[in-house]
């Protein structure tokens, strides 16, 4: 032995000693493994032990370069089957491995002395388990990739207990928490607070059942003492929007009426939710250390539990799919992704990757920030001031502050408010250089409702459309003849708007407040105000326009966009592959990837979509689509995506200007509840992509084969274009369409079809990650 393997061999002799009663608990788990010395198997690792079973499946022991220690079954380069692995930090998971990943049932401690045994998925701690922390908390429940996600009961370490549902790692939907002081609530949770209807006891035997927002009472609600008497009214913790009527019992008249509701919230202020223990560090975060790949050089693998493999350095997102070249020298990946395409019948177009699974993709080259601004001189300057001065006075105008509850009055075509600004300024509005316009306001209090609803800050909100920073027009109108235009900070995008796509918004604009009022995870675009300019003058030009949220908005950049509505007829780009930057829109039959969620959010996403689809079929409306961006998390330096499981030969990953989102800042995320936020349907999703190859002989096919390689992407997406009515002009192009196309792939059909049609390719093309 080599002094270097000597003094590797101290080191983890040490971190052994340190933790020898854990190894006795593990191996008897799978019992004494009796060693013999393999050195002429694998002559680089004189601490290498191992008894061949059958084939290539043998127990190993192994004292790897770092220090690390592994012990169990092993196959291939890789633990498989039952294994003990040991982190010189102290962590240790002993149970099921699959070809390098913790996978199926195990136990993971931590130095701490926090343990999780339960089930594992891809490293992640995921399906039943009991996690004990080191503070003495203890969680026994269901798991989705190490969060407490479906039904568990928690007993915390301060005597408080909680059993319900969980989502996410927090408390939501039907659940009991219990006070060590004996207080108790029994109802809705909505991100780990007390949120919707429920009843809350006190130890004294008091009673609050109602309405609850943010752990306090809001809303209708009944609180009743021991004796009969109750108090029925509207709470909140606003004075002004509190008010109700107490009844007390005979023998208590005289007490009661001298009660004040204040006292139940300075009551329920004591009551604090626990927030639990903060797991220092996620089994998926794990690296497994070093050993050798069958590979003819002898470059050291670096591998995560949930299967990534590095090369030279940590890096937290590479996957654990060898390189492999025959005797000849041959890259086998390259043999098998031939002999892919003789099973699939595939004949090659060498210049398009859609229909030659031998071509990597590759990301798209950058395009230049979308828009041109808008400066003095450009033709929209004036409107584009008109629109700021109009903005910066809707939102800015004092109003009376609104309860999410609106009057049917507020939904009334009519109620809109016209507004004059001269150049001179007048009594409400300021002096400004442009012309003389008018500027009108279309239903505002429901507008500044959805604003709150959506929890846009109105500082925020008027910085970014009439801050210093100009709007940007988009080099091209879309195929409506609407303009749109960008935001600086894309937040927001402002579109034109025809008076027959007006009328279809506040017809719709009640239904469209309840349906996004209602359901949190809605994918419909979102609405923020609405809006016309009137040029005075000999032209009198109307300009309408409504603003909404830019759904692709993203520090991370969008390498592929798709609208897809899932008909065919001309929803192809006609851009040759060398011209398609990343803001190119692509469309259906561009598409060549299958969408892949976790378990529950693509069960998520089905509910939505159903849901969604249901109200714009309601709606009448017809010919939206669902916009979805990509950003790929790993690109080689020459433009490669990517696959899981394969790493570049130089082991580089992207390097980009732009923040990319890695495997251990989706670990971060998830671990940290203050960064959940960001993550949620639709928007800075992690997920997998799956290439399809489409035949060139199927010319229209929507769907193309499915080819087991797939990618790491972060995704956004939402449906757009929602308020095309199914009016007479649509009616005739789906008759004149129809006489010369396939009724079935033309885009303007019956809205009962187009949402039938939409679910049924939407789910096509998104499917569960198993």
């Amino acid at each position: 032995m080599n002094k270097e393997q000597s003094s590797v061999l101290r080191a983890w002799e040490a971190t052994v000693r340190k933790t020898q009663a854990a190894k006795k608990r593990a191996n008897s788990i799978f019992g004494t493994i009796s060693m013999a010395n393999a050195a002429e198997d694998d002559p680089e690792d004189d601490n290498d032990k191992s008894v061949s079973i059958s084939g290539d499946a043998h127990f190993a022991e192994k004292i790897l370069p770092n220090g690390d220690y592994y012990t169990g079954h092993w196959y291939d380069n890789f633990p498989n089957g039952q294994g003990k692995y040991l982190w010189t930090d102290g962590c240790m998971y002993v149970g099921e491995w699959n070809r390098g990943k913790t996978m199926g049932r195990g136990r993971f401690s931590w130095p701490s002395g926090a343990t999780y045994e339960g089930e594992f998925k891809s490293g992640y701690m995921d399906g039943t388990g009991i996690y004990t922390g080191s503070n003495g908390d203890t969680y026994k429940g269901q798991w989705v990739m190490n969060l407490k996600h479906g039904h568990g009961l928690k007993n915390y370490s301060n005597g408080d207990w909680y059993d319900g549902e969980w989502r996410r790692g927090l408390q939501e939907g039907h659940g009991k928490y219990q006070w060590k002081d004996g207080d108790h609530y029994v109802g809705e949770w909505k991100n780990g607070v007390i949120c919707g209807k429920g009843t809350f006891v006190w130890s004294n035997g008091n009673k609050y059942d109602g309405y609850w927002e943010d752990g306090m009472p809001k809303g209708n609600g009944t609180y009743q003492w021991p004796d009969g008497s109750f108090y029925v009214g509207n709470w909140s913790k606003d004075p002004d929007e509190q008010n109700g009527t107490c009844y007390p019992s005979e023998s208590s008249l005289a007490a009661n009426l001298e009660w004040d509701p204040k006292h139940v919230f300075s009551e329920l202020a004591d009551c604090k939710i626990c927030p639990g223990e903060r797991v220092s560090i996620l089994p998926s975060q794990k690296k497994l250390a070093i050993w050798y790949s069958t590979k003819g050089g002898d470059k050291p693998r670096r591998m995560s539990v949930d299967g990534r493999v590095s090369v030279g350095i940590e890096r937290p997102f590479d996957k654990m799919n060898m390189w492999e070249t025959d005797g000849d020298g041959h890259d086998l990946g390259e043999v098998r992704r031939d002999l892919d395409c003789e099973l699939l019948g595939v004949h090659h177009d060498d210049t398009n990757p859609k229909f030659n699974l031998g071509l990597p993709l590759k990301a798209p080259k950058p395009g230049k920030r979308q828009g041109e601004t808008i400066s003095k001189g450009h033709k929209n300057y004036e409107l584009m001031l008109n629109l700021q001065l109009g903005i910066r006075h809707s939102v800015g105008r004092p109003a009376p502050a609104t309860s999410l509850d609106l009057k049917a009055s507020a939904f009334d075509p009519k109620e809109k408010i016209w507004t004059r600004f001269p150049p001179e300024g007048s009594k409400y509005t300021p002096p400004h250089q442009s012309s003389e316009f008018k500027w009108k306001d279309y239903c505002p209090v429901v507008f500044r409702t959805l604003r709150k609803l959506f929890k846009v800050d109105p500082a925020d909100y008027m910085i970014s459309i009439c801050g210093n920073d100009a709007l940007r027009e988009l080099s091209s109108p879309g195929k409506s003849g609407s303009f749109f235009y960008l935001t600086d900070d894309d937040r927001y995008m402002i579109k034109t708007m025809k008076k027959s796509e007006v009328k279809v918004l506040l017809r719709m604009l009640s239904a469209y407040y309840n349906h996004v009022r209602s359901f949190e995870n809605t994918l419909v675009i979102k609405y923020y105000g609405l809006h016309c300019v009137k040029l005075t003058g000999p032209t009198q030009k109307k300009v309408r326009f409504i603003i909404m949220g830019n759904l692709l908005r993203s520090e991370y950049t969008i390498h592929r966009r798709f609208d897809l509505k899932g008909s065919s007829l001309g929803r192809i780009t006609e851009k040759p592959e060398s011209e398609i930057d990343d803001t190119t829109i692509l469309k259906d039959l561009d598409l060549n990837f299958i969408f892949k969620l976790q378990k529950a959010w693509f069960q998520e996403f089905c509910r939505q979509i159903d849901r969604d689809c249901e109200f714009l079929e309601q709606e009448r409306t017809m010919d939206y689509s669902l916009l979805v961006g990509l950003h790929f998390r790993e690109i080689s330096t020459h433009g490669e995506l990517i696959p899981c499981g394969r790493r570049t030969p130089s082991g580089n990953s992207e390097n980009e200007s732009a923040p990319r989102l890695s495997r251990t800042d989706v670990d971060q995320l998830l671990l940290d509840p203050k960064r959940w936020a960001s993550i949620k349907l639709g928007a800075n999703m992690p997920a997998r992509v799956e290439r399809t190859i489409r035949k060139p002989e199927s010319e229209l096919q929507l769907v193309g084969e499915q080819t087991g390689e797939c990618y790491e992407v972060v995704m956004f997406f939402g449906i757009i274009d929602i308020l095309q009515d199914y009016d007479i002009t649509k009616k005739l192009e789906h008759a004149y369409k129809s006489i010369h196309y396939d009724p079935t792939s033309i885009s303007a059909v019956d809205p009962k079809q187009y949402s039938k049609r939409f679910r049924d390719f939407i789910f096509r093309v998104f499917a569960e990650d198993t």
